[in-house]
């Protein structure tokens, strides 16, 4: 039962009462905003009330339940469920009206305001009116009483200084009643419903309520107040010597995560959102104030755990810190399970500093392994959150951890799947870019250089670049075939591990060939770069050989799983191989496919389509070719003993090439029509049962992805640019434009899903004359950009264009937000360049 009565200020506080305010509710945070509108109110109010004495101004509820200690004789005391920041605030003006009037000689209303509305001075210890929460008591209390150090720094010392501010610029002398007035409109003008829980009701019930309908306190808030409610006259005490210190050490957010972190340890299956569901059922459990008290201790001490995971500064041991350091630069919450469990059972003494450190050693090489043969994030949640009962047994913390791992499909790398992916994996698109440039990092390091290295001006570079400049082009085509496809052969190496590294010259370096890129790379403080820059050329067999030595490098930093434990699932084929296999063997003679489309439904890229098919054995896997229908000069048959030609073999099947060595596109088996030969189920959007867009029938989810990455982009420019001054609404199409003041070009920002690449362009609308005259300007305009470009006359259109094309696909989370950045910067460089030549 709760009883709701309207009254005014004065009906509260006058009276032997005290409005605690509960451990739970947060620390008083009303700032000048939400004053000087509550100043404003009653001003107004004042005025009202001069003319209609009756006037009021509602301020809201205030909701109240009996506190523990509710006395039958003497003060009442109540808990505040809901309201005490306006509570809070109104005794706050008050002690301000007080100390202003003792201050101007009126000691006789000064007395009268504080003996009805500040403390009850007829009992013992002269109990104030209102008691905040702990934190806030000192401070608040220090303003009732008249201490010398009231008006502190703090959210309540700034507010009563305010309120002493206003007061004393509403006093005007020649009105001997403004201030009676003002404190008239604050006592007998603000009305209030007070909402009162009958003395055996369940407040906590009712803060929940009231959180459920707008309070909005977050999941930690509510498990306090509920640890908090139960423990009755223990609560005081609890809380200064256990809970305050943890709240100390971490904040509200962090909180909620050590009682999300504190359920998964014994529920793998709970959801971070349903903390509060999960952590009551369990604390419903306990009985007696002693076991709740207990309860809470034991949470304050896995707070200690956390606090040192979020600070691994504060870990005592050389090697475990080191450990945790790189777990959190990792920036992954979802290890926080597992290294919560370790530290914990080394903290009850059921695993040794040597084990914990071996195990996080273990953890660390899961996830670089898994970035480096492409499976970053697959099944990462499940696998961490169920190694936590893995490591709670009775075995070595280390042993037990690497056994779990290695067993079943989690993706925990052989050695063997490691020095396989190095030259075949797009390492450059693989999980976050701060994951990858950390490993690149942690590898240099591994060197032992005493040159320090500030990693925050480093970013990933690619010694051969992405772009194939025609000083590029034949620079790569030296080391290849005569008769190779120098495209494919650049897109199927340029991202691997072997041809990355890291560098502060990142927009010095860019497309330059690689006699440029080898005197800059020499200079270098990283053993990286000079390993690179001891070569003479760098080509496929440069980019192979880096990529193995990188490889025994990361075998030999990060250990493998117990290969004995792998059995015979390491001689399965890969999730990925195994897709292309079965899609492969769906295409029937007389027709053919690309390694683009197979990528699309098998749920990957071309270039790793293309190494598994060249490299393992598999049915009409001569059925799959380049882009536009030709067959792949790096093409061979798995069986070493055939020779014959496959175009002419694709020949004898039906298949008709032009004679270009093109395959006829009337025979081209799209991804939708091959994703239906495999058995996929695909819905009316063209999609994949898991979700994933299939072909171009996908037109509709396309335009959607569209829209939300250039969403980012007009984000990101409206955050960081500078010459772009406008950003327009993201369009759901492949295309977005931006003014740069000019009416005769304007930037158009494209991305394809085809290729997959994303172009900055100058579009020049209808000037023919522009577009030759800046061409002639073309080495200058290239340098000033810093970047090679791509000059399109379009002689058979009225529009011209001048390209700066990047490559990425839009559609991938973890590309798309380089290429939006990469798209802003180009934005930005345009903008800079070409309006002093328009």
């Amino acid at each position: 039962m709760v009883k709701a009565t309207e009254t005014n200020f004065a009906g509260v506080l006058e009276g032997k009462k005290q409005y605690q305010v509960p451990l739970y509710q947060r620390t008083y945070a009303w700032g000048k905003k939400q004053l000087d509108q509550l100043w404003n109110d009653i001003v107004e109010l004042a005025q009202a009330r001069r003319s209609d004495p009756a006037a009021t101004h509602f301020i809201g509820s205030l909701v109240l339940a009996a506190s523990p200690d509710f006395a039958v004789v003497g003060v009442a005391k109540l808990l505040v469920v809901d309201g005490q920041q306006r509570l809070t605030t109104l005794t706050l003006l008050l002690a301000a009206l007080r100390d202003h009037l003792i201050e101007t000689g009126d000691r006789d209303r000064a007395d009268g305001v504080h003996a009805q509305y500040l403390a009850n001075v007829y009992d013992k210890g002269k109990p104030s009116k209102v008691l905040p929460t702990q934190a806030d008591r000192p401070s608040y209390l220090a303003v009732v009483h008249s201490a010398p150090e009231a008006g502190g720094g703090d959210a309540v010392g700034e507010a009563y200084n305010h309120f002493r501010a206003k007061i004393a610029a509403a006093d005007d002398p020649d009105d001997p009643h403004d201030l009676e007035e003002i404190e008239n409109a604050v006592v007998r003008g603000l009305a209030v419903v007070v909402v009162t829980a009958e003395p055996g009701d369940n407040a906590h019930r009712i803060f929940e309520s009231l959180n459920n309908t707008g309070l909005q306190l977050n999941q930690s808030d509510l498990l306090k107040n509920y640890l908090f409610m139960r423990l009755g006259e223990r609560a005081d005490l609890v809380y200064e010597n256990v809970w305050l210190p943890l709240e100390k050490k971490l904040s509200a957010d962090n909180l909620e995560l050590l009682f999300w972190l504190d359920l998964v340890q014994t529920d793998e299956r709970a959801k971070q959102s349903d903390t509060y569901v999960g952590q009551q059922k369990r604390l419903e459990k306990l009985r007696t104030a002693q076991e709740i008290e207990d309860e809470a201790v034991r949470i304050a001490k896995l707070g200690e755990v956390l606090a040192t995971i979020l600070d691994p500064s504060r870990e005592e041991d050389a090697e475990i810190r080191r450990r945790l350091h790189r777990i959190k630069a990792w920036g992954s919450t979802t290890a926080y399970p597992v290294v919560m469990r370790l530290l914990d059972r080394r903290s009850t003494g059921a695993a040794t500093a040597e084990q914990v450190a071996r195990a996080l050693t273990c953890l660390e090489s899961y996830f670089v392994r898994r970035i480096v043969i492409g499976r970053a994030t697959a099944s990462l949640n499940r696998t961490l959150l169920q190694a936590v009962g893995a490591i709670s047994g009775d075995q070595s913390v280390d042993a037990a951890l690497r056994d779990y791992l290695s067993r079943g499909r989690k993706y925990y790398a052989t050695d063997r799947q490691v020095r396989d992916a190095a030259g075949m994996v797009p390492f450059y698109w693989q999980g976050r870019a701060a994951q990858k440039k950390l490993i690149l990092q942690w590898i240099e390091e591994s060197y032992g250089s005493k040159e320090p290295i500030d990693p925050t001006k480093l970013t990933i570079e690619h010694v051969l670049p992405q772009t194939l400049t025609e000083a590029v082009r034949d620079d790569f085509a030296a080391g290849l075939p005569d008769d190779a496809d120098i495209t494919y052969e650049h897109e199927r190496i340029v991202h691997t591990l072997g041809n990355l590294t890291l560098s502060g010259y990142n927009s010095e370096l860019s497309n330059k060939g690689f006699a440029a890129k080898r005197r800059m790379l020499a200079e270098s403080g990283l053993r990286l770069n000079r390993e690179v820059a001891a070569h003479s050329t760098w080509g496929q067999k440069e980019i192979l050989a880096r990529g193995a030595a990188l490889a025994e490098r990361i075998i030999e930093l990060w250990p493998g799983p117990d290969e004995n434990l792998v059995g015979a699932a390491e001689a399965e084929p890969s999730t990925t191989r195994a897709a292309v296999a079965s899609i492969v063997a769906e295409i029937p003679s007389g027709r053919w496919t690309t390694y683009g489309e197979v990528a699309i439904v098998a749920g990957t890229y071309p270039q790793p389509v293309a190494a598994i098919i060249s490299a393992h054995p598999m049915a009409n896997a001569w059925r799959v070719l380049q882009a536009g229908g030709s067959v792949s000069p790096g093409f061979r048959w798995y069986e070493a003993e055939r020779k014959d030609d496959p175009v002419e073999y694709l020949k004898s099947e039906g298949v008709t090439f032009d004679e270009a060595g093109r395959a006829s596109a009337d025979q081209f088996i799209a991804a939708t029509e091959l994703a239906a030969l495999v058995g996929l189920d695909i819905d009316q959007g063209g999609r994949r049962a898991n979700g994933q867009a299939v072909g171009a029938a996908a037109n509709s989810d396309l335009s959607a992805q569209q829209q939300r990455f250039f969403t980012l982009v007009r984000d990101l420019g409206e955050a960081n640019s500078t010459l772009v001054q406008s950003w327009p609404k993201a369009p759901p199409r492949y295309w977005m434009d931006v003014s740069i003041g000019s009416r005769r070009a304007h930037i158009s920002l494209t991305v394809s899903s085809r290729a997959p690449t994303a172009d900055c362009e100058l579009y020049i609308v209808h000037d023919k004359k522009l577009f030759a005259a800046l061409y002639a300007r073309r080495a200058e305009i290239e340098e000033a950009v810093g970047s090679p470009l791509e000059w399109l006359e379009l002689p058979t259109k009225k529009a011209s264009k001048v390209i700066a094309r990047g490559a990425g696909d839009f559609r991938d989370p973890d590309q798309a937000p380089q290429l939006a950045q990469w798209l802003v910067m180009m934005a930005e460089r345009f903008a800079a360049v070409f309006p002093q030549y328009l």
